[in-house]
């Protein structure tokens, strides 16, 4: 890996000895990558109940959690949380007491997906009835690509470190580019299907089909920017891919693997190419593809990796991903 998430480097602890600590309490997993590749996790106070990397944030308190069980098969997961939206009520609690006990100045969510985490309206709601001075909310709202580098950018001129959000997403835009170019190389792209979620079958939309066309293959379902495509079985017969991805959102492979099954009983499935090639692969959509943040450049040489295997080695097989 070319970047990683480190501890405040010398410039970082220099700026926080010259001035006020921030207080971040990020409420968001990516974004809590994000403010730690800035080089400010020492200025964190708190997290969400999915914030766990890098594994060092896991010491701070934890100011959320589902409204629903999130264990079981991903169609029990998909009931419990149409059941709590269906009611117009919010999919996350926030502990508005221990929230406010810890005197944030700044409070970093998402405003992209209501059921994916907790949002902006659900902090809104937590502060609401708070007197004196608000926290600043720094709401994130990736739809592609472009996005992620931009939210990283924004969350650094938030926090008052502009020129590192400047530096770390130009690094990571590099590290695309780099891929592209190779990529381009290899004179062929195969097509491929991104599965998001296994039962209702989704594939994956906003930034994934981006990653794919940069890492040399053609994502058959997903729009760039586009909310994640609810297909059917028939639907994957039709395309016929040529590789398959199964990355769910906040599983992983281990939990891919459980709902396996689920895909395997239709007797069309042996037929698929990918199946019958061996190029159906699992990968951690939890802590990589769903994540929009500095690891969306190790997400992309994932991708890298099971689309031109001869091209690419980056040392992610059997971690990130694995062959079925």
């Amino acid at each position: 890996m070319n970047q990683k998430l480190t501890p405040t480097d010398s410039r970082s602890g220099a700026q926080a000895g010259t001035s006020p600590a921030r207080r971040i309490v990020s409420l968001l997993p990516s974004a809590t990558e994000i403010v730690c590749a800035l080089g400010l996790e020492h200025e964190l106070v708190g997290r969400s109940h999915e914030c766990d990397y890098p594994p060092t944030v896991e010491r701070l308190p934890v100011l959320t959690a589902p409204r629903f069980d999130p264990s079981g098969s991903s169609r029990e997961v998909d009931r419990r949380v149409r059941a709590i939206v269906s009611e117009a009520l919010s999919v996350y609690r926030v502990d508005a007491e221990r929230l406010r006990s810890l005197s944030p100045g700044y409070i970093v969510t998402q405003s992209q997906c209501e059921v994916c985490a907790v949002s902006e309206s659900d902090v809104e709601r937590a502060v609401a009835d708070w007197t004196g001075t608000h926290p600043q909310v720094v709401s994130l709202r990736t739809a592609d690509l472009d996005g992620v580098w931009s939210d990283i950018e924004r969350v650094g001129a938030a926090l008052g470190v502009a020129d590192r959000g400047l530096e770390t997403a130009a690094a990571l835009r590099q590290r695309a580019s780099t891929i592209r170019e190779r990529a381009a190389d290899a004179g062929y792209r195969p097509g491929m299907a991104c599965i998001e979620w296994i039962e209702p079958l989704m594939a994956a939309g906003n930034w994934m089909p981006e990653m794919v066309e940069i890492a040399g293959g053609r994502d058959l379902f997903g729009k760039r920017g586009g909310h994640s495509p609810v297909i059917s079985f028939d639907d994957l017969c039709a395309v016929n891919p040529e590789i398959i991805l199964i990355a769910p959102c906040g599983f992983p492979i281990e939990r891919s693997l459980a709902e396996l099954p689920t895909l395997m009983k239709d007797p069309r499935w042996s037929e698929l190419e990918a199946v019958t090639s061996g190029r159906v692969l699992l990968a951690d959509g939890n802590q990589y593809f769903n994540r929009p943040g500095p690891r969306i450049a190790e997400s992309i040489e994932i991708l890298a990796e099971i689309i031109h295997p001869t091209i690419f080695h980056f040392g992610h097989e059997g971690s990130g991903w694995q062959r079925l």
